[in-house]
């Protein structure tokens, strides 16, 4: 037997991700199959954005139940964009955390490095820690809403659904993000973590334990 059957499996996301997951499902099937998410579709998934540390917690979790070679690898593309980063954004070697950051700087390196994959999509348009993935890449695909006037999630969404998605999804989406904060808050409470958020790439990289 290899060693790596001996592994112990990660343990599983959270449940808010797994009611993030059920509420997209249901609002995907409310739209009647407009939402053009399918597997190897990876547009929201070039380019880096901000995930909070509970995302990171998370997929700290998925890839540390990873075969060794494929988390090297991911961590790996970790360390070359994060460090490319660096290299544009000189404050980013003093902190990760996004805390202090404006609006208008973040979209600065956004929009910069609009380039870029994510760590772990592979040469497929498959996410190598899919089970583990942010709670944004959960809910990204449904059309946004503002003043009433609905908006498609992404360049591939050249269309917008002819149905609404109901209110009753919109307010349970709005307590998704209410759970969403608690949960941040209770994770920085009990660990002493500093900050809310960080750009993608560091969620990757080995944390100090």
């Amino acid at each position: 037997m290899s060693d790596r059957l001996l592994d112990p499996a990660p343990p599983d996301p959270p449940p808010l991700y797994r009611t993030t997951d059920h509420w997209f499902q249901r609002a995907t099937a409310a739209l009647l199959g407009e939402v053009p998410c399918r597997l190897g579709c990876a547009s929201c998934c070039i380019g880096p954005f901000p995930i909070t540390l509970l995302d990171v917690q998370t997929l700290q979790q998925g890839l540390a139940g990873l075969p060794p070679d494929h988390r090297h690898h991911i961590e790996q593309r970790a360390i070359e964009q994060t460090s490319a980063m660096e290299a544009a954004f000189p404050q980013l070697t003093q902190t990760e955390l996004l805390d202090d950051w404006t609006d208008q700087h973040i979209d600065r390196l956004v929009t910069e490095f609009h380039h870029q994959p994510c760590p772990a999509l592979d040469a497929a348009g498959r996410c190598g820690v899919y089970s583990h993935r942010p709670l944004v890449c959960r809910s990204m695909g449904i059309p946004t809403e503002d003043q009433g006037l609905a908006h498609g999630a992404c360049e591939v969404q050249t269309f917008i659904p002819i149905l609404r998605l109901p209110t009753s999804f919109r307010q349970e989406e709005d307590r998704l993000a209410q759970e969403e904060a608690s949960a941040l808050e209770m994770l920085r409470h009990n660990t002493g973590m500093a900050g809310e958020e960080v750009f993608l790439p560091y969620g990757f990289l080995q944390r100090e334990t």
